[in-house]
């Protein structure tokens, strides 16, 4: 069914592949949950468990559909932008805000049918297509520093080094011990990869889960209780119970109720702030999965002999009814991973691998306090290995030509540094048209490019 041989793998590697997947983000789930629980007492139970059956059912359906090692979940920033934004900034309810989600994944669909969004991805510049990749790799090892801990925030930088200090109090070993547990873990990956082990990413994390216990437990005073034992205490019932409750269904029951928005601002300042809300999730939605498609499967060789995504109509039919499933059990925009490159690193290479995440992230639904004990110093160390892997994209960009160079680096550097995979491709498309008409080469610039442009420029000035 999913022509292993063919695409050379087994369903060992596979397998190895999926798990890897599924513990790079696995974080999602609490991540996730916890976000949502700044709307009040439950969320966070509730979203939990919508956010991992949305993972099942999308990662599934991209899997059987597309055939392609990618994982589905709630994706980060535009979950922050739900509960943030939407619901405390703008005061739209929960279930409103699960309307604008319905709605974002129905547009996709059509576009999706009817081939546009394929035309929209072929609107993309070459040398932004080519930093798409190595600017998700310095995104998601971004993401593995910070979630380690080795990245902090700072007050004068905005980004600091944790201190490494022991002397006069400036940290302690427990808070250094889990992040010389990602640099290590980092370091035995790479040196298993150049030894050729199978499944190096995943025995890092393995290796690193191991090493984190086994020193708290030796060498910090109550480690145990803190860190372990309170995590053990299985509650599978009242998550569900929450989730019924506060989120399932709540779209259609609750969401088309807008009068509570509109008695408190008015007709005219809703449909402007729709419009506009709904402008960001679906610019942000696209973007994500165009560039997280493209760029996870160059990084693994995936790629058809034009550079393009083997059944990528599919792979974004299955995004666009995951993010409607998604709506529909309680959770913000589903949409595919960039995490799902950890799982490629290990030779994933086709749906198989996709049905083992998915396997995963149904356990982790009745096994969710033992799927958090995976430390997230450990699977920092994938995220950080992968985007090295990813980095080496670089070499395709014609740097000598700086009508390139310019979009290309702006893609990869807004990546990082605004958290998001859409803006730094935004930047990428609105500083190419600018450099081209500069240079008398506006003739170079395709309809598809022009308005995409415009759409993301209309998106930064209305609603950002």
């Amino acid at each position: 069914m999913f022509n292993l041989k063919q695409h050379n793998t087994t369903v060992r590697t596979e397998l190895i592949a999926g798990i890897t997947t599924f513990m790079a983000m696995a974080y999602i789930l609490m991540v996730n949950a916890g976000m949502f629980s700044a709307l009040g007492d439950g969320y966070y139970n509730a979203v939990y468990i919508a956010t991992a059956i949305s993972a099942v059912f999308g990662t599934l359906l991209i899997g059987l559909l597309a055939n392609l090692p990618l994982a589905q979940a709630s994706g980060m920033g535009l979950n922050a932008f739900f509960v943030f934004s939407v619901c405390i900034g703008m005061n739209f309810t929960y279930a409103n805000a699960l309307v604008m989600v319905l709605v974002d994944g129905i547009v996709f669909i059509i576009l999706t049918v009817t081939g546009l969004r394929r035309v929209i991805f072929d609107a993309i510049p070459k040398a932004v297509k080519a930093a798409i990749a190595p600017g998700i790799g310095l995104f998601i090892a971004f993401l593995g520093l910070q979630n380690s801990g080795i990245v902090v925030n700072s007050d004068s930088t905005l980004v600091d080094l944790h201190s490494f200090n022991l002397m006069f109090g400036h940290t302690t070993w427990a808070e250094i011990m889990p992040l010389l547990v990602t640099i290590f873990a980092i370091i035995a990956i790479a040196a298993m990869a150049k030894k050729k082990v199978k499944g190096a990413v995943f025995w890092g994390i393995i290796g690193g889960a191991v090493a984190y216990y086994a020193l708290g437990l030796i060498t910090i005073e109550n480690f145990y209780a803190e860190h372990v034992q309170g995590s053990l205490s299985l509650n599978i019932i009242q998550p569900f119970r929450d989730f019924f409750s506060l989120s399932f269904g709540k779209v259609f029951t609750e969401g088309f109720d807008f009068s509570a928005f509109i008695a408190a601002n008015g007709a005219g300042s809703f449909v402007a702030t729709f419009i506009a809300t709904m402008l960001a999730f679906c610019m942000v939605d696209m973007f994500d999965t165009l560039g997280t498609l493209y760029g996870a499967c160059s990084v693994g060789n995936l790629l058809d002999k034009e550079g393009n995504v083997p059944n990528m109509d599919k792979a974004m039919l299955a995004d666009a009814a995951a993010t409607c499933f998604g709506a529909v059990c309680g959770t913000s925009t589903v949409t595919t991973f960039v995490e799902s490159s950890a799982g490629i690193a290990e030779g994933g290479r086709t749906g198989l691998s996709s049905v083992f995440t998915a396997a995963m992230f149904f356990i982790a639904m009745f096994l969710a306090p033992i799927a958090s004990l995976v430390p997230s110093c450990a699977t920092a160390a994938s995220l950080v290995y992968v985007g090295i892997l990813m980095i080496g994209g670089v070499k395709e960009i014609e740097w000598s030509d700086p009508t390139a160079a310019l979009p290309a680096f702006m893609t990869m550097a807004c990546m990082p540094f605004t958290y998001n995979i859409s803006y730094g491709i935004a930047f990428g498309l609105i500083t190419y048209i600018f450099v081209k008409i500069f240079t008398g080469k506006i003739k170079e610039i395709n309809i598809g490019t022009w308005i995409i442009g415009v759409l993301f420029a209309a998106m930064f000035f209305v609603a950002r």
